[in-house]
C-alpha cells in the first residue's frame, strides 16, 4: 500500500504536467486568436467552448478516456488518454480568460501604435497582447492542476483509468478499497485517499498564495504594514531614555 501510494504521486504529476502544457498552448493560442481577430471566427469558438465548458467535466473526460484508449491503457498511453481528456475540460477555462485580456487590450494604445507604424496582426498578438493577456495563467495553473488530480482520481475509481499493473494511481486503489471497509481494513483507503487530499489542498493553497502576491492592493497594504512597524521601532525609546 505504501510504495503504490508513493509511486502514485509519479503517475499524478505527469498527468498534471501533460494536461495542463496541453491546455494551455491550445487554450492560450485560441484565445488569442478569437479575442483579436473577431468575427465570425470568435463567434464559432466562444459557440464551441460554451458548449463544452457546459457538459460535467467528469463526463466529458469518460467520454474522452473511451474514445482515446477504450477505458483501459498502458502506463504512458493512460497517462497520454486521461491528460489529453483533462486537457479538453481546461481549455475553455484559458480560451475565455485570454480572449476577454485580447479583447480589452487590442483597443489600447499601444496596439494602436503598433497598427499605425506597420505591424502586422501575428506579431502584435505574439509581441504585445500575448505578454499582457497571460498573467493571470499561473494562477489557473494551480486551480487547474488541483482540479486535474480529482479527474484523475475519478476516472481511476469509476474504472477508466490507467490499468493497475501498468501503474499506480490514487483514484484505483480507492476504488479496490471500498470493498476491504466492511472486513475493517481501512488503511488501504485512508493513505490514498490522504494523498488526494493533501496534494489538492496544497496546490489550491499555492494559487491563493499566488493570487494575493499578484493583487496590488494587498501588496500595498502589506507595505503599510511593514512602514509603520519601522516607524513604531524607530521612535521607540531605547532603556537609556534616548531615542534609538
Amino acid at each position: 500500500m505504501f510504495s503504490r501510494v508513493v509511486w502514485g504521486t509519479q503517475t499524478a504529476i505527469l498527468v498534471i504536467i501533460v494536461a495542463v502544457i496541453l491546455s494551455i498552448f491550445a487554450g492560450v493560442a485560441l484565445g488569442l486568436v478569437s479575442g483579436y481577430v473577431g468575427g465570425w471566427l470568435d463567434r464559432i469558438l466562444v459557440v464551441v467552448a460554451d458548449a463544452v465548458y457546459a457538459f460535467p467535466s467528469l463526463l466529458v473526460a469518460i467520454v474522452m478516456s473511451i474514445v482515446i484508449s477504450h477505458g483501459q491503457s498502458s502506463l504512458w498511453g493512460g497517462i497520454m488518454a486521461a491528460a489529453i481528456s483533462i486537457t479538453v475540460v481546461f481549455i475553455p477555462q484559458y480560451f475565455r480568460v485570454v480572449r476577454a485580456e485580447a479583447i480589452r487590450l487590442k483597443a489600447e494604445p499601444f496596439v494602436e501604435s503598433a497598427k499605425v507604424i506597420g505591424a502586422s496582426s501575428w506579431r502584435i498578438m505574439a509581441r504585445h497582447v500575448f505578454r499582457n493577456a497571460t498573467r493571470s495563467i499561473p494562477l489557473i495553473f494551480t486551480l487547474n492542476a488541483s482540479e486535474a488530480i480529482l479527474t484523475l482520481a475519478g476516472l481511476g475509481f469509476l474504472g477508466f483509468g490507467i490499468e493497475p499493473t501498468s501503474a499506480a494511481e490514487w483514484g484505483y486503489d480507492l476504488s479496490k478499497a471500498t470493498s476491504d471497509v466492511t472486513a475493517g481494513i481501512w488503511w488501504t483507503g485512508v493513505f490514498p485517499g490522504l494523498a488526494i487530499v493533501l496534494t489538492v489542498l496544497g496546490l489550491t493553497l499555492v494559487g491563493e498564495s499566488m493570487n494575493d502576491l499578484a493583487d496590488a492592493r494587498i501588496r500595498t497594504r502589506g507595505k503599510k504594514k511593514s512602514a509603520a512597524k519601522g516607524a513604531k521601532v524607530a521612535t521607540a525609546p531605547s532603556s537609556e531614555g534616548s531615542p534609538a
